[in-house]
């Protein structure tokens, strides 16, 4: 199978990243404005990891899904930026000294470094509670009110005490822990896949997705999302500082369970091409309208950052 059928041959997925990418950035700095009548710094603050790169994958991933059932990427557009702000509060968070103690941040020192702890958590709540508002306000004009709710409701629940923080819990409570393979995936499903979940499915609903269509798509979520995390993990390993812009080797010297530690490097390699393998079939019957997540899917295990 040539790149496990990665997209039609007149597919490029690295254009549509690329420009996908620079749609959502637009979208990002009218989501959270310049100061104005918010002068006291914490704009400021926010912008500064809003703004500060990144891949966009959980956007795009809501975008493509929206098409992948016929709608087009402005219906999903508030989703997409919602879910950037609520990962950009996480990282924001996690990098505290209570938590993950980072210093680096996408090439750059980290909020709490520029702006102080208690500036870097206010920013970060703001972000999570200005997110819903992005995506409740910028919806409702391109969906029906109860299917806005519904991707409300799905996001909501991928955010909180079920979903990523659920993870986070687990996350920091396992340090210095020896874990077993399942829990290690239930871990990584809260914190990581949660999130590309919620983008997969909110992103259909939005383009009119019908049930049984999110939850085949669902299936799909679910792959790319441990996907991307077994790699973060072998990426930790292998890569460098100035490559991925953040500490590297920081899982082993906490004492974290990771899929390198527990299947070692090679078999880490063969389970992410597994899981990428799964997601892609779960995309059979979705045509070319998917080709934009069977490009995603190949992206999330064969990137170098």
């Amino acid at each position: 199978m040539p790149r496990e059928r990665l997209a039609s041959s007149r597919f490029d997925f690295h254009s549509y990243l690329a420009e996908r990418q620079k749609f959502v950035e637009s979208a990002l700095a009218r989501a959270v404005p310049e100061a104005g009548a918010n002068a006291c710094g914490l704009s400021e603050a926010m912008r500064y990891s809003l703004l500060g790169g990144g891949k966009r994958i959980r956007p795009v991933t809501a975008m493509a899904a929206c098409e992948a059932v016929g709608g087009s990427p402005q219906d999903a557009l508030g989703l997409a930026c919602a879910l950037e702000m609520i990962h950009t509060y996480s990282m924001v968070h996690d990098d505290l000294p209570c938590m993950d103690d980072d210093d680096l941040r996408r090439g750059k020192p980290t909020n709490h470094r520029v702006y102080g702890e208690a500036m870097a958590t206010l920013a970060g709540d703001a972000l999570l509670t200005d997110a819903f508002y992005v995506l409740a306000s910028w919806s409702r004009s391109r969906a029906p009110a109860e299917v806005v709710l519904r991707v409300v409701g799905e996001l909501a629940r991928a955010a909180g005490s079920t979903g990523m923080v659920a993870g986070q819990v687990m996350d920091l409570k396992s340090e210095g822990r020896a874990l077993a393979l399942e829990q290690l995936e239930r871990l990584h499903g809260c914190k990581t896949g949660a999130l590309f979940v919620a983008a997969v499915r909110g992103g259909a609903f939005l383009g009119g997705g019908r049930d049984p269509e999110v939850e085949q798509l669902t299936v799909y979520a679910r792959a790319v999302g441990l996907a991307f995390q077994v790699t973060d993990d072998i990426l930790d390993v292998e890569s460098s500082v100035d490559r991925m812009g953040k500490r590297t080797q920081k899982d082993g010297a906490r004492g974290k369970a990771t899929y390198p530690s527990l299947l070692g490097l090679e078999r880490s390699r063969e389970f992410a091409q597994r899981l990428k393998r799964q997601a892609i079939k779960a995309l059979d019957g979705f045509g070319e309208k998917a080709d934009a997540l069977r490009g995603l899917a190949c992206y999330a295990v064969e990137r170098e950052v």
